[in-house]
């Protein structure tokens, strides 16, 4: 099986210079060559595809046909293509130190994959990496000490730029042996009410307020009999047998644990949100350049919080 032809991209640029400018000559200019090159250009690419995709008019007006108007959209992504590579690629190396704060339920799973991406586009650029809870990191990032944090929406400074990276399943977690999620009132374990770092503009800790509000609504009634500022903490409650408690879908449960079932009486948890926010005055460009790695790994939601 042979190898396909391929395209040639200074062909490419100029044809998409003809597009543009809708005559031969003005397109010569733009391109520096002459008149008679650019022609002998267009005549190889039609015989590479095989294709006529530019028509002549009366004039020296030039039009493209089907074909030339297909060709000219995937032409530009491919110009934009090589010539983002080639700024990559060319670009001075990268040095610094950027600080990056994640919540501690994302560091596992996803970090890994972000730090590796980082290395691989800026590796001489020292990654400062701080795993706390939402609230701290909120706190940090208002205070200066970070340039870029990933945190569970609900606890991101007001007014503060952040688009959304991620979102998860919410899930009620029990003992695998024991039956606290069919007690009433039904025994819960979560997060303390008095968490130091809350920012000041919260009466509550919103993860905490949110499975309060879908019992409530549900008309259950419950007791808290355990807390505990993580979730390992919280889930070590239900492990134990003493209660039930919330994590995300996507979280590593501890042996002796298992998902409650959506028949088994709870009420449904809406999903975590979680945002990424960069410092008021970030490293660039090294925040930039990490930001969009975070995007890539997350597969990126675009939306402005």
């Amino acid at each position: 099986m042979g190898v396909p032809a391929g395209l040639d991209l200074d062909l490419l640029r100029s044809f998409v210079a003809i597009a543009e400018e809708g005559s031969f000559t003005r397109a010569a200019e733009r391109v520096g060559r002459t008149q008679s090159a650019v022609s002998l250009q267009m005549q190889r690419l039609e015989g590479v595809l095989g294709q006529i995709v530019i028509v002549r008019g009366k004039g020296g007006s030039v039009e493209l046909n089907q074909q030339g108007r297909y060709l000219l959209e995937r032409a530009r992504e491919l110009l934009a293509l090589n010539d983002d590579v080639m700024r990559s690629m060319r670009a001075a190396p990268v040095h610094g130190v950027i600080r990056l704060g994640v919540a501690a339920e994302l560091s596992e799973q996803h970090l890994p994959k972000v730090l590796d991406r980082f290395a691989q586009v800026s590796p001489a650029v020292e990654v400062e990496v701080e795993i706390a809870q939402s609230c701290l990191l909120a706190l940090k990032l208002k205070n200066g000490e970070l340039d870029l944090v990933l945190l569970r929406a609900g606890l991101e400074p007001r007014q503060w730029p952040a688009v959304e990276i991620w979102r998860s399943q919410t899930i009620w977690v029990t003992s695998a042996t024991h039956q606290q999620h069919l007690r009433d009132p039904l025994p819960v374990s979560t997060s303390p009410a008095g968490c130091q770092w809350r920012p000041a503009e919260y009466g509550e800790c919103p993860w905490r307020a949110m499975v309060f509000r879908a019992l409530e609504q549900a008309g259950r009634s419950y007791r808290i009999v355990s807390t505990s500022a993580t979730t390992q903490g919280q889930m070590a409650a239900a492990q134990a047998g003493l209660a039930i408690t919330s994590t995300l879908a996507e979280d590593r449960l501890l042996e002796g644990l298992r998902i409650v079932r959506a028949d088994e009486g709870l009420p449904e948890l809406p999903d975590c949100r979680y945002l990424m926010l960069k410092g008021r005055d970030p490293r660039q460009p090294m925040t930039d350049i990490l930001a969009t790695q975070v995007h890539d790994v997350f597969g990126g939601v675009d939306t402005t919080a």
